[in-house]
């Protein structure tokens, strides 16, 4: 892969993963709620995820996936659901909101924002998309194919983590906002509806091949 391809994939990865979507909706929820810590360790775990889903496409099962229509259905299906978990969750935490000052998720480890950015990033069917169909348009079939998709996949791994660092530090600075508790609660109710939403336009979602 010569230099000037190179910077052309950049551009293009940069702005397809500035673009709204769940990890980043995710990363902002946090950065509001649960501090910078938190966006962090989520923003890994949804790399991770996107690492899993490189390798799917390195290895052929994710053009597996797009070519049986029973198989790319499953990971829809899942990653819609989980999606709407995440907003039906915080439409019920809009309504345990009281007078006293609130505190969500004081009680949750690491770990489980780790997953949650990991599964966020790993059943979304988009990625997979993104992988199979750009990909292919940027490797030089004149060098190795493995070191380009490592490269490829580094390059995208860093923009996706600093995306949503970007992101969730712009939401923790806008946290005052939030000190008021019915803006706590309306947050939580849009941000809820917003994850719902995402979660039902996934299984819109056609496999055109």
């Amino acid at each position: 892969m010569n230099t000037d391809t190179l910077i052309i994939y950049a551009f293009v990865a940069f702005f397809y993963i500035i673009s709204p979507g769940p990890a980043i909706l995710l990363a902002i929820y946090n950065g509001a709620v649960n501090g910078s810590k938190v966006v962090m360790v989520s923003a890994l775990g949804n790399i991770i995820g996107l690492m899993f889903l490189s390798i799917l496409s390195i290895s052929g099962l994710s053009a597996i996936l797009l070519t049986s229509s029973t198989l790319f259905a499953i990971v829809k299906i899942v990653g819609a659901f989980y999606l709407i978990y995440l907003g039906v969750r915080q439409l019920f935490s809009s309504n345990k909101a009281s007078n006293k000052k609130l505190e969500l998720n004081n009680n949750r480890s690491l770990s489980s924002y780790f997953k949650e950015g990991l599964l966020v990033a790993a059943t979304n069917p988009k990625p997979i998309l993104f992988f199979v169909a750009l990909f292919p348009q940027f490797l030089d079939t004149s060098y190795s194919i493995l070191p380009q998709f490592v490269i490829m996949t580094v390059i995208f791994m860093a923009f996706s983590f600093l995306s949503l660092s970007g992101y969730g530090y712009l939401a923790q600075k806008a946290k005052g906002l939030l000190s008021n508790i019915n803006n706590m609660k309306w947050f939580h109710r849009i941000s809820g509806a917003l994850f719902v939403g995402m979660g039902t336009s996934i299984l819109f979602i056609k496999n055109e091949s």
